[in-house]
């Protein structure tokens, strides 16, 4: 678009009939390449220089215009843009230079630019450059689909999931050799009972060996006891805690303590009473239950 004149040129309608002009028709017409008004007639206005001054190159002059380049990944593109249009309509176009959607861009000059801001009150002037940050829609994609190897784990993880504790073939095994315990506590499904006053016992571990669980909340640890040894474990420490019923025998649990970072780190109780596994975790994972 070309430019804003510094100067005032004072000048006077063309027009291509000849017709006589008062004094008042001069003044009502005169214009400046500074201030250009609507106007009749269809010659616009001649000023000192012999340039004829539309409406459309009023227009124009008004308009400013500047270069500058816009940089997105390793690409540069060259911008010529309105100082007073604003960063959302700059956005707009740019979407169509880089494929990025315009919701998803930032604009960086001197900081973040808003949306809300022309490139005049942003100071953009020439040859400035304007940094983009965001993805294309292919690139959204493309990171959020899952690889294959992923999609075997996720497949993998689900069948595991699916297969209760009990069938599982670690525990299978443990089960059928050792059986119930003969100083079982009696079990009930579908209640929830606080932790008794007294250490929690008639369970065992994988080796068969009996286990009893003492809660000390008053130094925040839980002792697991057995005949060889007992174990202060502070309750901050342990990661998890999982159980789920035994298959035909849902009146009891088979219950996981993650003492460590991964799962195989699970200290694993057979025949802990059902209506005892939620009070168990709570305690453990810090919903004291003070009954």
């Amino acid at each position: 678009m070309a430019s804003t004149a510094d100067t005032t040129e004072v000048c006077t309608p063309v027009d291509d009939t000849p017709t006589e002009l008062n004094e008042d028709d001069l003044t009502s017409n005169t214009c400046s390449n500074n201030d250009t008004k609507p106007t009749n007639d269809p010659g616009g206005c001649l000023t000192d220089t012999g340039k004829i001054v539309t409406q459309e190159t009023g227009d124009q002059n008004l308009e400013e215009r500047v270069n500058f380049k816009v940089i997105y990944n390793k690409s540069k593109y060259d911008v010529n843009f309105g100082l007073d249009e604003t960063v959302k309509e700059l956005k707009e176009h740019i979407q169509t230079l880089t494929g990025v959607p315009q919701a998803m861009q930032k604009l960086m000059f001197r900081g973040l630019a808003k949306d809300e801001l022309t490139l005049r009150e942003l100071k953009v002037t020439k040859g400035a450059k304007i940094m983009v940050v965001g993805s294309t829609l292919n690139d959204v994609l493309s990171v959020s689909a899952p690889s294959k190897k992923e999609l075997a784990e996720a497949a993998k993880a689900e069948a595991s999931a699916k297969e209760p504790f009990s069938e599982m073939k670690q525990h299978k095994k443990v089960l059928d050799k050792y059986g119930k315990p003969e100083d079982i506590t009696p079990g009930y499904r579908n209640r929830k009972e606080p932790l008794p006053t007294v250490p929690l016992s008639g369970m065992y571990n994988k080796s068969g060996g009996k286990v009893r669980l003492t809660f000390k909340l008053e130094s925040d640890q839980l002792w697991i006891g057995t005949k060889e040894r007992t174990d202060k474990i502070p309750m901050n420490s342990i990661k998890a805690v999982v159980s789920e019923p035994i298959k035909g025998h849902e009146d009891y649990h088979l219950m996981g303590i993650q003492l460590g970072p991964t799962e195989a780190s699970r200290y694993w109780i057979y025949w802990v009473p059902a209506q005892y596994a939620d009070s168990v975790k709570d305690s453990i994972l810090g919903k004291w239950q003070l009954f």
